[in-house]
């Protein structure tokens, strides 16, 4: 066995050791918070489901598997969009940029939003809305580092910082990720991916909104007046899961090829998933891509995952120039949905 391999299990067990710290047991599912973490608004890897673990590159890999940007080749800028549960007025967008600092070492940055739609203001003597609409801000900044041994493996490190606010309350906190990716054999046909994910500290809610007033339980002199009493709000975990994949690449010439995926992941507040999936490229001008993920032990559930598990997607890229370094490509991909109408992603991204 080679060097390599002894790398990648050692980084696994310690991995495996921590998530082992931090996941908790099956008594705690659903009690996570922050779920836009477990959303993802970029769309090559949301064409097969994010299970690209193994094989992810670019700022995409800061949602997927943070290792995956040390495979940009000198700068990337990346713009995408999801239509979440089509129907529900829901979105995301993300911004990223990612730039080759050093020979092996790259730095990436992103910026992440979920958009909530027109949330009518309600109140118990105008149950049908007093014209006005809430506007609540979820967002997150993410800044990564990945960092390539000899074209062989990758690693890398992510920092988020979470936001979410809504009128008078509000939260913050801190999430880190950390992955590796190994590739082998004649064309780098074998990739493995490991990734955990979403591992920081508690959030919890305050703010002048969870204030309100209420009268003296001990009025002095018989006196009563109100005083104001702030609410606690229950701290709540970030939803932290590990990631394992594998790929293999199947060459048809020099210019297409079909990868074969699949993906186990294991979250510390729902049920584990498995995941398989194809991409077919084109002469490195069109990818095709689709995947299926399940959840395990969901047959009795009485509350299914919104997501039914298919996802497809497609890619168009080209070359701006006879250098081949300046690439600019568009990705769409959809998935199902019950209920709702399905998620779209559609991204644009320049490499240079």
């Amino acid at each position: 066995m080679s060097r390599n391999f002894y790398y990648i299990f050692i980084f696994l067990g310690v991995f495996l050791v921590t998530f082992e710290a931090e996941a908790g047991n099956p008594d705690r599912q659903g009690e996570a918070g922050a779920s836009e973490l477990l959303m993802n608004p970029w769309a090559r890897s949301s064409g097969v489901h994010s299970i690209g673990t193994s094989f992810v590159s670019g700022l995409e890999s800061m949602r997927v598997n943070v290792a995956g940007l040390g495979r940009i080749k000198s700068g990337e800028i990346a713009y995408s969009n999801a239509r979440l549960f089509e129907g529900s007025g829901m979105g995301m967008n993300a911004l990223g940029f990612g730039y080759r600092i050093k020979k092996n070492s790259v730095l990436g940055i992103t910026f992440t939003s979920l958009d909530f739609g027109e949330i009518p203001v309600t109140t118990v003597n105008l149950p049908e809305g007093t014209g006005g609409f809430l506007n609540p801000s979820f967002f997150n900044l993410a800044v990564g580092y990945a960092y390539t041994y000899e074209n062989k493996i990758s690693v890398g490190v992510l920092f988020r910082g979470i936001s979410q606010a809504i009128q008078d309350v509000s939260s913050f906190g801190f999430g880190i990720d950390a992955g590796v990716q190994y590739v082998s054999g004649e064309k780098d046909n074998f990739k493995l991916g490991i990734t955990l994910s979403n591992i920081g500290s508690p959030m919890r809610f305050g703010g002048e909104g969870l204030s309100f007033q209420g009268p003296n339980t001990d009025p002095a002199g018989g006196t009563t007046y109100n005083l104001t009493y702030n609410a606690r709000s229950a701290q709540f975990e970030l939803p932290s899961m590990l990631n394992l994949g594998v790929s293999y690449d199947f060459y048809f010439g020099e210019k297409m090829y079909l990868r074969s995926i699949a993906n186990f992941t294991s979250n510390a507040f729902s049920r584990d998933q498995l995941g398989a999936g194809v991409e077919f490229s084109l002469f490195d001008k069109v990818v095709l891509r689709g995947a299926y993920k399940y959840d395990l032990g969901s047959e009795n559930d009485a509350v299914k995952n919104v997501y039914t598990g298919f996802a497809a997607g497609i890619s168009v890229q080209t070359h701006l120039d006879k250098s081949k370094k300046n690439n600019i490509g568009i990705d769409y991909a959809y998935r199902t949905t019950s209920p709702f109408k399905g998620t779209h992603n559609l991204g644009l991204r320049y490499n240079f």
